[in-house]
């Protein structure tokens, strides 16, 4: 087990918030205070300990690091086995920032069971940071099917509307997929025990798999298949989006910052893990497939995101369209389109999440979430209104903030594989600036001709706080996004070569230090992924 800071620190950061949990599980249920401030205080631990990651992080190559691995289940080759790559340590840091902040905001929010809140917020923490760390199947999917429990809980009991059919509909939906990959993940194993496709050892073990030599048909095509629904029901593709807008309207504000935040971005990092250094023959084999679902749904999701009068739907819907860029930029199956795609992972995290912060704050204040209902409040939120503007400005990819350099390289790597895709796209970009302008025109301008508005109180303090991380990150990615792209890199890099050899592996953005990746790879479904055991 590597210990580069004398303890397993991956292990410390999923684990804290679960200790956390535990403690809460003693604390008395009366003492609401307590509670809240402990969970927060936990979050921050865990958020603290993400950041030691960095500094010991070496961005100079792909291979994993922190690695963690020891034997768990012998007799069946299950390991706990973890590790990090750019890729995941950009998730991580996204989960532990958000974390702290879906706790932050629900301090008003939450008045009954609120120990059992907060418990089933810190168990979800556990299990997205679970996802994002392990590199052994088996573990990553007792992570995956842990997650659904807590995130469950925060619908069905916290959440309004129809939150009992949303949190069950969810449930459905994700464990369908789930089932699916189980199988999936079942075969491999098998597989990679026949001489002929594998090491002929029972393992669970992805870095071992990432060697194996199956044919396109019938393997490779139907295990991509397979954990294609568990991943595109998780993101949500269409036309499997259709429990988002429930789930995101029905839950509570934390539950929506960290479905949209965090969540939604584990059927992303799963193609990206799974699908494409397992599958490279079925990856080419589906780019059809899923580029064309990927337009509709950002096409689609933009269009109905325009019709919506609820403020939380319209953001779900938007959700469903900038996921279906995410998508394009990761199966256009270049260096500039992952890069865009993983880049585009981060921004949607912020900015959908700081917008259902947003919601949330004027939710308490009004209870109602009805466009029709508002008008004129930069007169007396302008605080609120000044955060709304950067925040929509960011979803809508305006340049000098982060979702322009996500959509630009997506679209530059969408345009290398099919001109025709990117244009489509482009339509993609022009309604969401027409929705979303049209969500701001109608709230924050016009008259304030509505007594219940009349009386409302700008931001807090403390919601104040919560947002002004996700405005700097907000600026800070938009205007120099050289430091998050250099950590990634090298990993999108290594997948880029073994899901297509031999293409280009320069960096993506003028004035990125040149990578050095050392593959080896002579054929897309041969190459391994090394691991180191550690940090520099």
């Amino acid at each position: 087990m590597s210990n580069v800071y004398g303890f397993p620190l991956l292990s410390l950061i999923a684990y804290v918030p679960l200790a956390g949990a535990i403690i809460l599980l003693f604390m008395k249920k009366e003492d609401h205070k307590a509670i809240m401030h402990a969970s927060f205080g936990i979050s921050l631990v865990s958020m603290f300990f993400s950041f030691l990651l960095l500094p010991r992080f070496d961005s100079s190559h792909a291979e994993m690091q922190f690695v963690e691995k020891i034997q768990w289940i012998p007799t069946l080759g299950v390991e706990y086995f973890f590790g990090i790559d750019g890729i995941s340590l950009l998730l991580i840091l996204l989960t532990t920032i958000l974390s702290p902040i879906a706790v932050l905001c629900s301090f008003t929010a939450i008045k009954e069971r609120v120990k059992e809140y907060y418990v089933s917020i810190l168990l979800l923490e556990t299990g997205m940071l679970g996802v994002f760390m392990a590199m052994d199947l088996f573990l990553f999917y007792v992570f995956w099917e842990v997650m659904l429990v807590p995130m469950y809980f925060l619908i069905g009991i916290w959440g309004g509307g129809r939150r009992l059919y949303s949190a069950i509909k969810f449930f459905l939906y994700t464990l369908f997929g789930s089932l699916f990959m189980l199988l999936a993940i079942l075969a491999l194993y098998f597989l990679n025990h026949n001489p002929e496709y594998g090491s002929g050892q029972f393992t669970f073990n992805l870095l071992e798999l990432y060697k194996m030599r199956l044919p396109l048909w019938p393997f490779q095509v139907w295990l991509f298949l397979a954990f294609f629904l568990g991943f595109a029901i998780k993101v949500p593709m269409f036309p499997f989006h259709t429990w988002l807008p429930d789930a995101h309207t029905d839950a509570p504000t934390a539950g929506s910052v960290l479905l949209a935040g965090v969540l939604l971005k584990m059927g992303t990092y799963g193609f990206l893990r799974f699908c494409l250094p397992l599958f490279p023959a079925a990856s080419h084999y589906f780019v059809p497939l899923m580029a064309g679902l990927s337009i509709i749904g950002i096409v689609y999701g933009a269009v109905v995101a325009m019709a919506q009068n609820d403020v939380k739907r319209l953001v779900a819907y938007s959700s469903v369209s900038h996921l279906g860029f995410v998508m394009l930029g990761m199966f256009a199956l270049n260096s500039q389109g992952i890069t865009g795609s993983v880049l585009q992972m981060i921004n949607h995290g912020i900015s959908t999440g700081a917008l259902f912060l947003l919601v949330g704050i004027i939710y308490e204040r009004r209870h109602t979430r009805m466009v029709s209902d508002f008008g004129g409040l930069s007169c007396r939120m302008p605080i609120f209104a000044a955060v709304f503007a950067v925040t929509m400005f960011s979803s809508i990819g305006l340049p000098g903030l982060n979702g322009f350099i996500g959509e630009f390289l997506i679209l530059v790597g969408a345009f290398q594989y099919n001109k025709v895709y990117a244009g489509i796209a482009l339509l993609g970009i022009i309604l969401g600036a027409a929705y979303m302008l049209w969500l701001f025109q109608r709230m924050m301008f016009g008259e304030l001709d509505k007594p219940e508005n009349q009386a409302l109180s700008d931001m807090n303090r403390r919601e104040i706080a919560y947002m002004v991380p996700l405005v700097i990150f907000m600026f800070w990615i938009g205007l120099y996004p050289k430091p998050f792209i250099r950590i990634m890199e090298p990993a999108v890099l290594k997948i880029v070569q073994k899901v297509s050899p031999g293409s280009d592996q320069k960096s993506v953005m003028a004035g990125l230090t040149e990578v050095p990746i050392k593959t080896g790879v002579s054929h897309p479904a041969t190459s391994a992924f090394p691991i180191s055991q550690g940090g520099k």
